[in-house]
C-alpha cells in the first residue's frame, strides 16, 4: 500500500505522485494538486481560478475525491498517516496478539435495540452502530467528505482488523466510487470486509444517470464480486434492489451472512412497487380509452404493499436461506469475533494437495 501526505504543491506530472497513491492525506489551506497552476491555466485556456479553487485540499476531499483525509496541519497529517498504517495490519502473517487486552466498545450494546427504526425510510447514522460493535469504538473513516452517504473505514473487532462499508442512505456515484476504492485497498492489505446493509438502493434520476450511476455502480459490484478477502454481510435495515448487489448480498457469496430482526430484503419497497404498478395500470387504461377506476387502483396498491411486506420480512427471507440466521443486534460483536477468527484460521490452514489416496494395508 502507498500512503501519501501531500504537504504542499503537487503539480503537473508531479500530481500523479498523489493520484497514484492508495491513501491520500491533504492539508487544509496548504495542499495543492492540479495539472496546471493558475498562471499556466490562464495562458492556456484563459480561465481564471485561485489555487484553492483549482486544487485545494477541501475541494479534493469533498468534490473530486482525489483526497481521502483532510488534515488541519502538517502535524495532524502525520498523525493520520500513522493511524492508517496501524489499521493496515501489515504483520498479518505473524501469530495474532493476545486479545485479552482488547478494549470493548465505549457504548453499551443494549443501545443497538433503539438505534434502528422499524420504518426503513427513517434516516439512521450507521456510525452509531459501528461505535457499539468495534474495539474501543475506534473507527478511522475513509474519505468522509466524499460520497458521505456511503460510509467506509477501518476498525477492529476483538483484535481482528476489519474494513467496514455501510450506508446512511442510497448509494450515489461518489459513494460507489469510494466503496470500490476501499474494497480494492482492503484486498491489497488482506483485510476482511464487513457490509452493514442499510440502503434502499442506488440513486435514481436524470442527474444521477448523467453522472454515470450505472457505470460507477457496476465498478462497485465488480469489486465485491472479485474481492479476494473474506466478506461478511449483516442486514441491519433495508437491502433493496441493486443496492443488495453492491453491499454483498447473499447472491454474491459472502463467507457469512446474518440478519437483524428488523431487516428488510426486497427488489424494492412495497410502496414504490405499488405506486409503479398503479401508474402503469392507469396509463394502460387511458391508452385503451377506458375509464380509470380509482377504487380498483387503490385496492391493487394495498394488495401489492401487503404482498411485498410479507415477503421482505426477515423471517420469510431467512426461512428461504437468504442468510445464515437471524441474530440479536446485541450479539453482533460476539458473532463477528467468532466468524472472523474462523476466516483468519482458514487463511493460514492450507490444504496439502496429493496425487494419490492413502493406501489401506
Amino acid at each position: 500500500p502507498v500512503v501519501t501526505v501531500t504537504h504542499g504543491s503537487s503539480t503537473a506530472g508531479g500530481a500523479y505522485q498523489t493520484g497514484l497513491s492508495d491513501y491520500i492525506i491533504m492539508v487544509r489551506g496548504r495542499s495543492r494538486a492540479f495539472l496546471a497552476g493558475p498562471p499556466l491555466l490562464k495562458a492556456a485556456t484563459g480561465e481564471i481560478a485561485t489555487e484553492e479553487e483549482l486544487g485545494g485540499a477541501e475541494m479534493h476531499t469533498s468534490i473530486s475525491g482525489l483526497g481521502d483525509y483532510l488534515a488541519e496541519d502538517d502535524r495532524d497529517a502525520l498523525r493520520i498517516a500513522r493511524e492508517i498504517m496501524a489499521k493496515l495490519e501489515w504483520n498479518r502473517h505473524v501469530p495474532q496478539d493476545d486479545t485479552t487486552n482488547v478494549k470493548p466498545p465505549r457504548y453499551d450494546a443494549e443501545e443497538l435495540l433503539g438505534i434502528m427504526p422499524m420504518d426503513y425510510k427513517r434516516p439512521v447514522d450507521m456510525k452509531e452502530v459501528i461505535a457499539r460493535i468495534v474495539d474501543d469504538s475506534d473507527f478511522l473513516e475513509f474519505s468522509p467528505l466524499y460520497g458521505s452517504s456511503t460510509v467506509c473505514g477501518h476498525a477492529r473487532v476483538d483484535g481482528h482488523p476489519l474494513g467496514i462499508i455501510t450506508n446512511n442512505g442510497p448509494i450515489d456515484p461518489a459513494g460507489a466510487t469510494k466503496a470500490t476504492h476501499f474494497i480494492q485497498a482492503c484486498c491489497q492489505a488482506q483485510i476482511p470486509l464487513l457490509y452493514l446493509n442499510n440502503t434502499t438502493g442506488f440513486m435514481v434520476g436524470r442527474h444521477y444517470e448523467e453522472a454515470g450511476m450505472i457505470k460507477h455502480g457496476s465498478k462497485m459490484i465488480q469489486a465485491v464480486t472479485n474481492a479476494t478477502v473474506p466478506q461478511v454481510t449483516i442486514y441491519c435495515g433495508a437491502s433493496f434492489g441493486a443496492g443488495n448487489y453492491g453491499m454483498c448480498g447473499r447472491g454474491f457469496h459472502p463467507r457469512f451472512c446474518f440478519s437483524w430482526p428488523n431487516a428488510k430484503t426486497a427488489v424494492m419497497g412495497g410502496e414504490q412497487a405499488a405506486k409503479t404498478m398503479a401508474i402503469v395500470t392507469e396509463a394502460a387504461m387511458k391508452r385503451k380509452g377506458a375509464e380509470v377506476d380509482q377504487a380498483a387502483l387503490d385496492a391493487l396498491q394495498r394488495k401489492i404493499v401487503d404482498n411485498f411486506d410479507g415477503q421482505m420480512d426477515v423471517f420469510s427471507t431467512s426461512a428461504q436461506l437468504l442468510d445464515d440466521g437471524v441474530i440479536d443486534p446485541r450479539d453482533t460483536r460476539a458473532v463477528l469475533s467468532y466468524v472472523l477468527s474462523l476466516c483468519r484460521e482458514a487463511q493460514v490452514r492450507q490444504v496439502q494437495p496429493m496425487q494419490f489416496a492413502v493406501a489401506r494395508p
